[in-house]
């Protein structure tokens, strides 16, 4: 589909800058399933609007603390990393340990094979370029103490593009959801953000069953569409799992009759993307790597209801969530939430959607 059919007019001061002063104090959009208007909630009500037997699914991934703002050994000049993603544990030579990452980068000068920055024990070396265009560090300590904690003791959260403002403390807490467990993100599971430990209890006392699944955001959440046509965007690959455990809630919830409630996009290209071809409904248990396109025309088999964030413009993302609900439905409640000065993007205000028939 032509990429122009995503789009939307957003006024620059609606992109939230600062997530609410409390996770449920976020304001929550309410979609009907079969047309009319839409409600106007919070997501301190969020449980009133989920039906007693739901299976809800949310995304487990932590962020890394991927930014590090270091200094070049020997120059001192400064100079940025961001890691991206750890691909092994490697003996450094003297048998002693270290990680390799592709990880982003700049500095004043080129950074050259050999080039070291170093910030607080952390030491990160540059090692030379790889088939995808990240550079290959390797990761080690001076001092010799554990390479993990001295990573997470450097680096910072990094926070999207669109955020205009330098990192606060408050970010390292309230750029995570409060689930999660698996370090591997770069980029925060947005719609997960606004649950609180005290409102998944809340649903769960009306009779919802809570899951978990993983999927990793990338750098490719960020990736801006350039191409005319959706189906020529080179779709990103993020690594997801889903469980036997979490395979069993989903039959369990399709002998209730019940459906799945899938916490942001993230859930439903885990889910999507582990979708049982021979048992229509089910999720095979897998880890593995995706690079699912969703847009409309797809049909999907898993997610039947869905919480997320509002997206930007002619994103994949956008597409997504207009296969989801139907792209008229969306721009529709897309223009409402302008109009009516909800908060957009990572840190904004989120609506609660319906599967459209279509999309069955």
């Amino acid at each position: 589909m032509r990429v122009e059919q995503f789009d939307y007019a957003l006024p620059p001061e609606l992109i939230a800058q600062a997530p609410a002063p409390e996770r449920e104090q976020a304001r929550l959009l309410v979609v009907p399933p079969n047309g009319g208007p839409a409600l106007h909630s919070s997501i301190a009500e969020l449980a009133e609007q989920i039906a007693p037997g739901t299976l809800i699914v949310v995304n487990d991934t932590k962020v890394l603390p991927a930014r590090i703002l270091g200094t070049k050994e020997g120059s001192g000049g400064k100079a940025e990393v961001f890691l991206v993603r750890k691909i092994a544990d490697v003996d450094n030579g003297a048998g002693e340990p270290s990680q390799r990452w592709r990880a982003l980068a700049r500095a004043s000068k080129a950074l050259r094979p050999g080039t070291r920055i170093v910030k607080e024990a952390l030491v990160i070396e540059f090692e030379g370029k790889a088939e995808d265009g990240l550079f290959e560090v390797r990761l080690w300590t001076r001092d010799g103490s554990p390479i993990d904690a001295a990573r997470s003791s450097a680096g910072q959260v990094p926070l999207p593009p669109y955020i205009k403002r330098e990192v606060s403390p408050e970010d390292a807490h309230r750029y995570q959801t409060v689930f999660a467990r698996a370090e591997g993100a770069v980029a925060a599971p947005t719609a997960g953000l606004h649950l609180t430990q005290a409102l998944m209890k809340r649903l769960e006392s009306r009779g919802c069953e809570i899951a978990t699944c993983t999927l990793h955001v990338g750098l490719g959440t960020f990736q801006q569409v350039t191409v005319v046509d959706l189906d020529d965007h080179p779709m990103h690959s993020e690594y997801f799992e889903v469980t036997r455990a979490l395979a069993a809630a989903i039959a369990r919830a399709r002998d209730r009759g019940a459906p799945v409630l899938a916490i942001g996009t993230t859930v439903v290209r885990a889910l999507e993307s582990a979708s049982d071809r021979d048992r229509p409904g089910h999720v095979r248990a897998c880890a593995e790597e995706t690079r699912i396109l969703i847009q409309p025309g797809y049909s999907f088999t898993v997610v039947d209801r869905l919480l997320t964030n509002f997206h930007l413009p002619k994103s994949t993302l956008l597409a997504l969530v207009c296969a989801f609900a139907g792209t008229a439905r969306v721009l529709e409640i897309y223009a409402e939430a302008v109009k009516e000065y909800y908060r957009f993007f990572s840190y904004g205000d989120a609506m609660l959607l319906d599967r459209s028939r279509a999309a069955r």
